[in-house]
């Protein structure tokens, strides 16, 4: 009783933090840290994507009996709007053999002129939490990043779209299934008006999953209007430590839920859900101070490692690592992504890989074996 008295408690604390975040994409610019371009129709582009596909087709089969899985590493970008950061990590992923999943705010692939054509559930007509695309070269230079990105085999999921959390009721947490169901077919239509307009080139069928704003939801009210969507997997509701992903079952269809792992940060001595900004908060209240972006970057670097290494050596559950195209504190929570990417993509048993590629892994491997890792304990938390 003591015991389960005290994983009440600590999601308790984890939900009320969570609750006051408002997590958002910023868009403004960054010096990307490669030397080298990897330009549409370049042959870089062909080299990338055949070098990461070696990283997972090894593993794109049945395990044999007793062969542990491999370590996969889930890199993961919120709202995904700016030219700057696909820049800079789509070379450090072509660098590390890795791919990358980018959860697109919908509302980005508006001009701020079209801004009308959104109105959020329970919000009015124009509102968004995180504004719109700006110009049309703006969003025609987004276009091009996200089909650049569908080229390398990247990955693109749905990160909805106003970005309404707590304190800008209704926020996911208040919203219906319909009311969901609502700000999915938004997404849909304006990945449609991309695709016809804009030279977009992501069908619908390729928007496979998502994180929700902030990792609010009614999840009782939202998995079914997801699955009734089409998507099959989500990854916004949070966990203790890394642990492998669930399916569950909906009347539309079934969600595999990736959690975002809470583990332990050693240089913090204490729990915290593995994501930039959750860490940001930690730190210092998520206040600006760029004099301080290496401690930060060494911090969430620290945290980074220790999970990984708890991963490998323990239940090898895909490790979530989620996180914004940002500048936060001069850069240092992206600085220490791009650091981890280079120095894990690489190494043995281990694949930097987007969610479906997780999922087609997954769906190859025998049930029995599947459940027999989802009942292996949490790692990354002491």
């Amino acid at each position: 009783m003591g015991g389960s008295g005290r994983v009440t408690t600590f999601f308790a604390v984890v939900v009320a933090i969570l609750a006051l975040l408002v997590v958002w994409d910023d868009r403004s610019p960054t010096p990307a840290q490669a030397t080298d371009r990897i330009e549409a129709g370049s042959d870089a582009v062909d080299s990338a994507a055949e070098r990461a596909d070696g990283r997972i087709e090894p593993y794109l089969r049945r395990l044999a009996p007793g062969e542990r899985p491999p370590q996969f590493v889930l890199f993961s970008f919120d709202g995904a709007g700016s030219h700057e950061h696909w820049q800079r990590f789509r070379e450090a992923a072509a660098r590390s053999e890795a791919r990358i999943t980018g959860f697109l705010s919908g509302t980005y692939l508006l001009t701020d002129a079209e801004a009308a054509r959104y109105t959020g559930p329970g919000h009015r007509p124009g509102q968004s939490s995180i504004g719109f695309g700006g110009t049309p070269e703006d969003v025609a230079r987004l276009v091009a990043d996200l089909n650049l990105a569908r080229d390398l085999g990247h990955e693109i999921g749905t990160h909805y779209n106003g970005h309404f959390c707590a304190g800008a009721a209704p926020s996911g947490r208040d919203w219906s299934q319909a009311m969901w169901a609502d700000e999915l077919g938004s997404f849909r239509g304006f990945v449609e008006s991309a695709r016809a307009n804009l030279g977009l080139r992501l069908e619908q069928a390729d928007v496979r999953g998502g994180r929700t704003p902030c990792l609010e939801g009614d999840w009782a009210q939202a998995f079914p209007a997801m699955a009734a969507a089409g998507l099959r997997y989500d990854t916004s509701q949070v966990t203790r430590g890394i642990t492998w992903p669930t399916d569950v079952v909906t009347p539309a269809g079934t969600i595999r839920e990736y959690g975002m792992p809470t583990v332990t940060v050693p240089a913090l001595g204490r729990k915290v859900v593995l994501m930039d900004y959750n860490l940001w908060y930690v730190l210092n209240g998520a206040r600006d101070q760029p004099a301080r972006a290496a401690e930060f970057a060494q911090v969430t670097l620290g945290a980074y490692r220790a999970a990984y290494e708890s991963a490998l050596a323990g239940n090898r559950a895909p490790l979530v690592v989620g996180n914004h195209f940002n500048t936060w504190s001069g850069g240092g929570f992206s600085q220490a992504v791009e650091e981890f990417m280079g120095e894990v993509c690489l190494r043995p048993e281990t694949v930097c890989a987007t969610y479906s590629q997780v999922d087609a892994f997954l769906d190859l491997q025998d049930p029995a074996v599947v459940a027999g890792w989802r009942a292996m304990d949490p790692t990354g938390i002491t």
